[in-house]
């Protein structure tokens, strides 16, 4: 007996042994198998990791896998995958594999699919990207799939799968998703029968229409198999979409021209409660508790042939009397419903399928609705026909259907009205096809949206609804402080609302109180880059063409507050331009024109800014911008006239980024003094102590300056303080850096005692209105200035040539030498002169002060001053 049992032991172990060898010996012959079956019929890349075999998994039968397999389409869809498999798996008898190529071909008899992933398109042209067959041009040489192989299925799974199909022409989209699919059946005889599982999740869409929206489907079919003949007959299921039971009969036959279809449906019961089990599981939650009252049934056919000319002639109903609803939880009823819905095609052409929407009608408490329409061609150019009349209570809306909103709704809407378009005419905004009447309202209307920092509650809006716009007779809103009251008209309302196009119109609009930061968006991390924070910013919709004649009392930007705007504001395709934009700020007046834009990431702007009488002082203090362009008039006291053309990059509030800035200002100072305890006028006021600068003549003032890359250029400007000539130039940066120059010409009797004893001693004219150039070099900081100047040397060389002229006057060598020295003196004062802090002024010149006095005219500032004049002959602001 213990022999017995080691043979047999050792018997068992040998048959393991070879069951583990025998693939290794295989496997070589599989791959080759596999890599002939695809050069032989496929025109695609196909690439696999690997191909295995095994005979202990399903034993006593072969198991063979394929490992990650990828299909890739050639032109005219080059390097688009057709699809991935992670595992493709098939069992057949271990006998199969002894077969050579000769043989009697290989039969398979189960397949699996696991966590495959196809996608189906249909070009514009009508290419189909899985049309990768090769053509079936069978010689004596050739052996083509039907030689090789031949199907005894008993099983299939397709598991963890997902499809999308695409036809360009049609603009028709589907996708399942989550698709687990099984079968049993014997596929060897001519009649036999094949049971199946399938569930999905399905989305069905054409161009902009929904259709189905990730529903859940199932079916369970027992489907009987004519082989010979091609008919596949639905003979005993069950199908659901999300919840509502579906009943199938009928059959599909496979023809060369397309497939016969001869199929019905209906759900089995008649309560109400199906019609709600057709929405997702997430929106009716336990459809036993709803409360239901009425009936509803659905139920229709479609036959015919489907092929390239053809579709199958349909009849679908959905029909509903005197229905109503209650989900326990929630506390509104939604009764007097009436569904009266057809689907009908009765020639078999695809443009004369149509839906008919008899009655769509519903009251909650006192509030009734009552809808029609009529759709026809609706798989090309659909035109719709509709009927509006009715009152919602937008309150009620939650508290009768338990929909997730992100806020609650508020208000009254109301509608009575006609629209009658094609959807070609709402895409291209061909308004003569478009023909509206009727009138709509809401009041207490309070939303939010992500497009605005605070709620909106519009309190009252009024539309009269004409053949080709919309007359906005009265809209008044409020958000945060701002209130906003408008009227105008839509030009293209319905292309807004079914068709993604922008709104357009052009709108009178009136405010009391407007505050930008009321308009600001709130930012979420992930749209931040993944940061931790929220921030706050502003951005031009991109849903709005209009334009906009707007005035306002009050202006809130930033600390600005801007009186009596008003202008007109154009904004599209997220750029906001304004037009002959005035107000009443800093006890003057501001125009400004340009644009700003949020389209790119970081927005950017382009403006010219005309000011006539700022009061320096409230503008220098609470302008940044001129903060950064003339950090010296901080010290300024009166009134400033100026032309600014400047553009830029915007940070997140819609403030400029200094660093950013570019452009050139012209600037007028109308009348001005000067305030005391400026370090710059200090440091001047020690090295040049016969110069009182807070006396400085600044009445009509006039400068020019350049600014790009966080530097400002300053052209030479000219001043004056009593007979002492002086002109101002170079730059500054927005860091507060300084490097200028200022060069006063001073006459002689300001450089001290022994100058002027020296002139008395001469007492000579022409030699007492001798003034020499001193040149003050300013560096360092606004807040800590470095002021250098040649003043010594100067004065110690002046000094010298007077000395030289007494003497040549007491020895009188006469008048013609005395001339000679003056002559020098005049035109080249400085000669050889170095001061004592190193700044060489060897080539300093007179100031010429005729020509430092020229008035430099701009374009810019002509048009801007055009707009002050016209808004003051309007409207004075003082």
């Amino acid at each position: 007996m213990k022999k017995i049992l080691k043979i047999t032991s050792l018997t068992i172990l040998i048959v393991f042994l070879l069951l583990l060898a025998i693939p290794f010996v295989f496997e070589s012959q599989i791959k080759t198998m596999v890599k002939n079956f695809i050069n032989e019929n496929l025109n695609a890349k196909v690439e696999f990791r690997d191909v295995s075999l095994s005979l202990i998994r399903s034993f006593p039968e072969a198991h063979v896998k394929i490992d990650d397999l990828v299909i890739t389409n050639f032109e005219p869809f080059k390097d688009e995958t057709l699809t991935t498999v992670e595992t493709l798996a098939f069992t057949m008898s271990v006998k199969e594999l002894f077969k050579k190529a000769d043989d009697e071909p290989i039969i398979v008899n189960s397949i699996s699919v696991n966590e495959a992933l196809l996608t189906l398109k249909t070009n514009q042209i009508g290419v189909s990207n899985y049309d990768i067959t090769k053509p079936k041009n069978q010689t004596s040489d050739e052996k083509t799939f039907e030689t090789n192989f031949s199907f005894d299925i008993k099983s299939y799974s397709i598991t963890n799968s997902a499809l999308s199909f695409i036809d360009e022409a049609s603009k028709l989209l589907i996708n399942i998703s989550q698709l687990n699919h099984q079968g049993k059946g014997v596929f060897s005889g001519d009649k036999s029968e094949l049971d199946t599982k399938s569930e999905a999740f399905v989305s069905i869409a054409q161009d902009e229409t929904k259709y189905l929206n990730n529903n859940s489907v199932k079916l369970d079919a027992l489907i009987g198999l004519d082989l010979k003949n091609q008919i596949y007959t639905f003979k005993d299921n069950a199908g659901f979409i999300n919840q509502l039971p579906l009943k199938f009969s009928g059959f599909v036959q496979l023809l060369e021209e397309g497939q016969k279809i001869d199929i019905a449906f209906e759900n089995p019961g008649s309560s109400f409660k199906d019609f709600l089990a057709v929405f997702p599981e997430n929106y009716t939650h336990n459809i036993e508790t709803i409360e239901t009252t009425g009936n509803f049934k659905v139920n229709g056919y479609l036959k015919g042939l489907i092929s390239e000319e053809t579709i199958p002639t349909i009849d679908i109903n959905i029909i509903s009397d005197n229905a109503s609803f209650k989900f326990p939880d929630l506390p509104k009823r939604v009764e007097n419903i009436t569904i009266n819905t057809s689907i009908k095609n009765e020639t078999g052409k695809t443009e004369d399928t149509y839906i008919a929407i008899n009655a769509l009608n519903f009251k909650i408490d006192n509030d009734e609705f009552k809808s029609s329409a009529l759709l026809k061609n609706i798989m090309d150019n659909m035109l719709v026909n509709a009927d509006i009349d009715g009152t919602i209570n937008l309150s009620n809306i939650t508290k009768a259907y338990p929909v997730n909103l992100d806020t609650a709704l508020s208000g009254i809407l109301k509608a009575k009205l006609n629209t009658v378009f094609d959807m070609n005419a709402i895409e291209t905004n061909a308004y003569k096809r478009i023909k509206n009447s009727g009138s709509a309202s809401i009041s207490d209307f309070i939303f939010s949206t992500n497009s605005f920092k605070n709620p909106i509650h519009i309190s009252n809006a009024d539309m009269i609804f004409n053949p080709s716009s919309v007359n906005l007779k009265s809209f008044k809103a409020k958000t945060g402080v701002s209130d906003i009251n408008a009227s105008g008209t839509i030009t293209n309302l319905l292309g807004y609302l079914l068709s993604n196009n922008k709104l357009q119109g052009s709108f009178n609009v009136n405010s009391n109180t407007f505050n930008v930061s009321d308009f600001m968006v709130v930012k979420t991390s992930e749209e931040n880059n993944n940061s931790k924070d929220n921030i706050t910013s502003l951005n031009i919709p991109d849903f709005l063409d209009c334009t906009f004649n707007a005035t306002a009392n009050t202006v809130n930007y930033d600390n600005l507050n801007l009186k009596n705007v008003k202008g007109i504001l154009i904004i599209n395709d997220q750029q906001a331009t304004l037009k002959e934009l005035t107000s009443g700020i800093f006890d003057g007046i501001l125009a400004i024109t340009g644009y700003v834009s949020t389209k790119t990431e970081t927005p950017v702007f382009n403006v010219n800014l005309g000011a006539e009488g700022f009061d320096l002082e409230q503008s220098f203090n609470d302008l940044e911008l001129l903060q950064n362009l003339a950090p010296i008039a901080k010290v300024l006291q009166g009134k400033l006239n100026t032309i600014i053309s400047i553009n830029g990059n915007l940070n997140s509030s819609l403030s400029p980024n200094l660093n950013s800035l570019s452009g050139s200002a012209f600037a007028e100072l109308i009348t001005s003094k000067i305030k005391t305890n400026s370090p710059i006028l200090n440091q001047l006021g020690s090295s040049l102590n016969f110069i009182e600068f807070d006396k400085l003549d600044l009445k009509d003032l006039k400068t020019n300056l350049t600014f790009e890359n966080g530097k400002v250029t300053v052209k030479p400007v000219s001043l004056k303080y009593k007979d002492i000539a002086i002109q101002v130039s170079g730059s500054h940066g927005f860091d507060k850096s300084l490097t200028y120059n200022a060069v006063f010409d001073v006459p002689a009797k300001y450089l001290g005692s022994e100058i002027n004893q020296l002139l008395g001693k001469i007492n000579d004219p022409q030699v007492n209105a001798l003034s020499i150039p001193v040149t003050a070099n300013i560096t360092g900081s606004i807040s800590n200035p470095i002021v250098k100047t040649d003043l010594t040397s100067g004065v110690s060389n002046l000094t010298k040539q007077l000395i030289e002229i007494e003497k040549q006057k007491l020895i009188n060598k006469g008048s013609n030498e005395i001339k000679n020295l003056l002559d020098n003196i005049i035109s080249n004062p400085s000669t050889n002169n170095k001061p004592n802090n190193s700044v060489d002024s060897t080539n300093t010149k007179p100031v010429d002060t005729t020509k430092a006095r020229t008035t430099v005219n701009d374009p810019i500032k002509d048009i801007l001053s055009g707009l002050i004049k016209n808004r003051k002959k309007k409207d004075t602001i003082r």
